[in-house]
């Protein structure tokens, strides 16, 4: 073997080991970026805003990939979650859809309906009426005609309250005497077809909204005559 020939195994040797060399450069960047970054897993991602109460089904989603360790503990990686379910709140375009976004929506017995309307905080409410309360509607109505008596009436009577929403804060009606903006929480009933025309018309109509909590196990209804109250007529 002649020098030029050991010159050309030495240049051989040398261009493989720096070959070895880059490729186990390349793997440890490989797996340095894997053990940051780690494996991926499905999510799913909001094509649209959906508003609250809206029921949701596979169409609304779209898939992604993301890593593991990015995604939330309560995200949902099967879209078998949404099946039956309802928004709890607004849900935005791009969100990453989480468990604490949805919640079970409501069954309704035969002829029941839901109504969500929006109920004073302070008057109304006062963050003992939860999902599962039952409760009497009062509304207080001014006199139709002027001089008439002002009267507070029972709207509807042992109404299965099915949601509480989050409480916001409203604008004054342009219309109204009261200027102050108001605190109102969005209340979901279930009532029957009756039911759910008084109590949006007391919404649209009454002075005030409040609702009485009744007594679980104690539910009855109220005669006609003790429906409506005038102070005058109060002896």
């Amino acid at each position: 073997m002649n020098s030029r020939q050991r010159r050309g195994i030495i240049l051989l040797i040398l261009s493989v080991l720096c070959a070895l060399g880059a490729f186990a450069g390349v793997l440890f960047v490989i797996n340095d970026v894997q053990s940051k970054v780690g494996p991926e897993v499905t999510a799913y991602r909001l094509k649209a805003d959906v508003q609250p109460y809206t029921p949701l089904g596979a169409t609304q989603f779209e898939k992604i990939e993301m890593p593991e360790r990015w995604l939330s503990e309560n995200a949902v990686t099967d879209l078998a979650q949404v099946r039956g379910k309802i928004a709890v709140t607004t849900l935005k375009k791009g969100s990453v859809l989480q468990s604490d976004m949805i919640v079970d929506q409501p069954a309704l017995q035969p002829g029941q309906q839901e109504v969500a309307i929006m109920i004073d905080a302070a008057t109304g409410v006062a963050g003992k009426i939860t999902p599962g309360s039952t409760v009497n509607v009062y509304a207080t109505f001014e006199g139709e005609r002027e001089g008439d008596p002002a009267q507070s009436k029972i709207i509807v009577t042992n109404a299965k309250v099915i949601d509480v929403g989050d409480l916001t804060s409203l604008k004054p009606d342009e219309n109204s005497r009261d200027r102050e903006p108001t605190d109102a929480v969005p209340i979901t009933f279930a009532l029957s077809t009756i039911d759910a025309q008084r109590i949006t018309y007391a919404e649209s109509f009454a002075q005030r909204v409040r609702l009485a909590l009744v007594a679980p196990g104690s539910g009855t209804t109220v005669p006609d005559k003790d429906r409506t109250y005038e102070l005058a007529k109060d002896k």
